[in-house]
């Protein structure tokens, strides 16, 4: 038993560790535009970081210990089971759910509500442990592109579909497609309203593009033989791959002049300052007053798009473009360094 012990209380610390790294959240354009901004009105926004956040909060704890490594520990078959039992129990969500059923038996909540809040739980739980939701067989189904520029557009999507960032984007996305499917009529002004929260939902990446890269990834770029604008062009490329399919059934073009807008001005912190981020966490941007001038900056890009002409593309891709430029020699000197 005392083996056991010290398994949880070594899987316990290092949840308190993992949920720390989750507020991250707090320095997201998202969660700042919708506290400060929408506020009573951010309701639907907050319902949706709460459901992104629920699956990496509620992934089984053993998941923490290589499969290989704790094969190999002297534990008796008991105390495997004892493990078994015990360790979802380390997890808050798991008291959370045991207190609304607690609730629910005294008829305070539905055991509707009861339900899908359980059900969720389980689900993010179970997902966890199943062999095919592997992140390597989701990663084969990345395409490959033309040109010398393939390998690092796809490790780039891979590093995007590795934040939670981009499934924040995915949810609000999918509610327009919903709407769609059910003849929802929405005015024009919420087409975009919903496309600007989806860029939105990505601009804290746009100002990290090399935070998930490491020391060991930055030091490879120095061995390329690409132009730093070439590197940045490909960090681009991908968030634009990502930007485009979730705006169709919204507003594409505002959507496009919305991201290139937001990599415009995220380059400069990407670049100049850059700052690691944590895997299946959400982006943390540079600042708070620098999070709320991009997305002043990426509203008025979408709705001139929107309102006035698709020609308004061409400003906003021309910034890029000498952006891409007048950073890519900057990283350039970085290299000589």
């Amino acid at each position: 038993m005392a083996r056991a012990g010290a398994i949880l209380r070594a899987l316990a610390l290092a949840y308190r560790r993992d949920q720390k790294s989750l507020q991250t959240v707090v320095g997201n354009n998202f969660f700042i535009v919708s506290a400060l901004l929408l506020q009573s009105a951010g309701g639907f926004i907050y319902l949706i970081i709460g459901l992104v956040l629920l699956f990496p909060l509620s992934t089984d704890p053993l998941r923490k210990i290589p499969a290989s490594r704790l094969a190999l520990w002297p534990i008796q078959r008991r105390e495997r089971w004892l493990l078994r039992v015990v360790s979802p129990w380390i997890n808050p969500l798991s008291w959370a759910i045991a207190g609304l059923a607690v609730w629910a038996a005294r008829g305070k909540v539905t055991l509707g509500f009861w339900g899908l809040a359980a059900g969720l739980f389980a689900a993010g739980f179970l997902l966890s442990d199943l062999s095919f939701v592997s992140t390597q067989t989701v990663w084969r189904l990345i395409p490959q592109f033309p040109g010398p520029l393939n390998q690092l557009i796809r490790k780039n999507l891979r590093e995007m579909l590795s934040t939670l960032d981009l499934y924040c984007a995915l949810l609000l996305s999918l509610s327009a497609v919903v709407c769609r499917v059910l003849r929802v009529a929405l005015p024009p002004e919420g087409l975009l309203a919903i496309t600007v929260l989806v860029v939105l939902a990505l601009s804290s990446y746009a100002q990290c593009l090399f935070g998930l890269d490491g020391a060991g990834g930055l030091g490879r770029y120095r061995l390329l033989p690409l132009r730093g604008w070439q590197i940045l062009a490909a960090k681009d490329a991908a968030f634009l791959l990502v930007v485009i399919p979730l705006t169709l059934p919204l507003a594409p073009l505002a959507g496009i002049g919305a991201a290139l807008v937001a990599l415009t001005v995220g380059h400069e912190p990407s670049v100049a300052h850059p700052r690691k981020q944590t895997r299946w966490r959400f982006s943390s941007g540079a600042s708070l007053v620098f999070g709320i001038f991009q997305a002043v900056l990426m509203a008025v890009g979408a709705a001139g798009v929107f309102f006035s002409s698709a020609l308004v593309l061409i400003p906003c891709a021309a910034l890029w473009a000498l952006s891409v430029l007048y950073y890519g020699r900057v990283m350039e000197r970085w290299f000589g360094e």
